[in-house]
């Protein structure tokens, strides 16, 4: 079993957040994790979480607006 360990940087992209995330949730349901480990794994799984939530719907508001002026136009992301 591999060692959960807390990257000090989020993911490059939505496929290695996705990955993490699976590798995490794999590793959580063997139910080999002590507790201490299980809580930091849950921890950084909902960062994972966020941060593919946050891809998703920026990649949606793109096709919403390709869709509405049939161009493709840059969306920038704001932080709310």
């Amino acid at each position: 079993m591999s060692k959960v360990t807390r990257p000090k940087t989020p993911p490059a992209n939505f496929e290695d957040a996705l990955t993490e995330l699976e590798s995490i949730v794999g590793n959580m349901e063997s139910g080999q994790m002590p507790l201490e480990q299980s809580f930091i794994a849950y921890k950084r799984g909902v960062e994972l979480l966020q941060a593919c939530q946050k891809s998703l719907a920026d990649v949606e508001q793109e096709v919403r607006i390709l869709n509405e002026s049939n161009q493709l136009q840059t969306f920038t992301a704001t932080n709310d």
